[in-house]
């Protein structure tokens, strides 16, 4: 399980409702240590005018499952943490269908994470973004 006591799958789903997890149709499938997995059902409003995916779609399904994955593994006393610097490379696209994204740690300090993300078209499996971010851990004010 997270390293974050009390943080569930629900909890975490409902973080997004009435924000933009919850207006793009962001869906947790799953949460455990290390790991968070998130999905997207792409529909129209989600495209660019080319009729591709919109790379900012891409970017907050990216993102909020790195965000989600921070938010379950902050340190004991942690209060949020805060995106400072995020990178995507784009390899492929899609017009239809769900995306998938695997977000993992690649660093868990007292101070920043670092997450990667991966994500996919769910039917093939076919990579469509690398992600990474650094999050900022914030604590109480003393």
């Amino acid at each position: 399980m997270p390293r974050h006591p009390g943080v569930t799958l629900e909890s975490l789903q409902a973080r997004g409702d009435g924000r933009l997890p919850g207006l793009m149709g962001f869906r947790l499938v799953g949460v455990q240590e290390n790991l968070l997995h998130a999905e997207l059902d792409i529909r129209s409003e989600l495209l660019a005018p080319n009729g591709y995916l919109h790379a900012a779609t891409i970017v907050a399904l990216a993102d909020t499952a790195a965000g989600y994955g921070c938010l379950a593994h902050l340190p004991q006393g942690a209060q949020n943490f805060t995106t400072i610097e995020l990178k995507a490379n784009f390899v492929s696209t899609a017009r239809e269908g769900t995306m998938v994204a695997i977000a993992r740690p690649a660093h868990l300090g007292n101070t920043t994470q670092v997450w990667d993300a991966e994500v996919t078209r769910k039917a093939d499996g076919g990579r469509i973004a690398l992600f990474r971010c650094t999050q900022m851990i914030l604590w109480p004010k003393q």
